[in-house]
């Protein structure tokens, strides 16, 4: 054993030495405390992994490349990704709104109503009103305005002609969805389009439910030729007039004066009118004006100049969601410059009676207004086609 390290362990080494090997320990604490720094910035993705050193027999004089550093997650990184989530999150409510919540969908409505179980559209109209609605016995045909809307509107159910069934109908049975077939049997419908008038009395009624207005119409008078002019109901104050049962024009008359006959179907009150049984009969001029075209030397049609307008609606019964559908039919006539299927209807009935008719108005010349109907539209749906 050497003196000096004799001299270690007995205590008693020189002060010097003790300086240096002092040094030398801080040096190696020092060294030790900058190696696990420097991996815990590495593990924490602050510096890079150092590349190994190479044997020197291997080291290049030339600097070596450091690699690049890692992209820090800024603040402007997560903004973005949160407004990425926040519009996945509003398109993925938007999507579950329109699939499931809200107003019915068409196909569901067409399964509330039960159209698709439907062989056959039965339909109650009249039958004797020349020009809105009228059959001919000797040739089967019906023809008017109220069976071109009857047609529009199974067009868009998905009904072709020879499956719409008519059934005519008197006036007290429109509200009851009850028709008379060829043989006198009672027969239910499953709509009625029959100048049925919008009002709210008949919209409280139970077994009621109108669509939206399809047509604008007023009361006027028809008398035969040779009668006295009448430009208003006080004119026929004290006189015999013949109008429908359960009809709006009733009233009228009654207030006026006049002695008021009532009958299920127009064309018994013209039988009255013919025999001279009655002086003169009221209802709306759009049902009276194809009688005064049909018979222009024999009848007289005067405007009566009142306020009230008669909006004819489509009677669906106990079927809101029928409803809905014929609404839709009824928005997109009016809503689409495409669709010229109600313009139609009335040049080829109605306008077609302006001549015979003189002065006195017979109905609108335009679509009444229809509403949107509350009905959800799938993103790839669209309510006018």
């Amino acid at each position: 054993m050497g003196p000096l390290l004799s001299g270690a362990l007995r205590g008693d080494v020189p002060p010097q030495i003790r300086r240096v090997w002092k040094l030398r320990r801080r040096t190696v604490e020092d060294i030790a405390a900058r190696d696990i720094a420097v991996q815990e910035a590495v593990d924490e993705g602050r510096m890079p992994q150092p590349l190994p050193l190479a044997p020197a027999s291997e080291t290049d004089a030339s600097p070596q490349p450091m690699p690049d550093r890692p992209e820090r997650f800024t603040m402007a990184a997560f903004r973005l990704a949160a407004l990425g989530l926040a519009l996945v999150l509003a398109v993925g409510l938007t999507m579950v709104r329109l699939l499931v919540g809200g107003p019915p969908s068409l196909a569901e409505l067409r399964a509330q109503s039960g159209v698709d179980s439907w062989p056959v559209l039965t339909v109650g109209v009249k039958d004797d009103q020349y020009g809105t609605a009228y059959h001919d016995p000797a040739t089967d045909i019906w023809s008017g305005f109220d069976i071109d809307i009857a047609y529009m509107i199974a067009e868009d159910l998905g009904f072709g002609r020879d499956r719409v069934k008519f059934y005519g109908m008197e006036s007290e049975d429109r509200a009851r969805m009850q028709a008379t077939d060829e043989n006198g049997a009672r027969v239910p419908v499953k709509m009625v389009i029959a100048s049925y008038s919008i009002t709210k009395d008949r919209e409280d009624m139970a077994g009621v439910t109108f669509s939206q207005a399809y047509l604008y119409t007023e009361q006027s008078v028809i008398t035969l030729k040779g009668h006295k002019a009448v430009s208003s109901l006080e004119d026929l104050r004290g006189q015999d007039v013949c109008t429908l049962s359960t009809s709006t024009s009733e009233a009228a008359p009654k207030q006026f004066g006049a002695n008021v006959f009532r009958k299920n179907r127009v064309r018994e009150c013209f039988a009255m009118l013919d025999k001279g049984e009655v002086d003169a009969v009221s209802t709306d001029a759009a049902i009276l004006a194809g009688w005064q075209a049909k018979f222009p030397k024999k009848y007289e049609h005067w405007d009566l100049g009142l306020d009230p307008t008669e909006a004819w609606g489509v009677n669906v019964g106990e079927n809101p969601a029928l409803k809905k559908l014929v609404d839709i039919t009824l928005y997109r006539s009016y809503r689409d410059s495409r669709d010229d299927r109600w313009e139609k209807a009335y040049e080829n009935n109605l306008q077609v009676e302006v001549a015979e008719n003189g002065t006195t108005p017979i109905a609108v010349a335009e679509q009444p207004r229809v509403v949107r109907p509350d009905v959800r539209e799938l993103p790839w749906e669209d309510l006018l086609q």
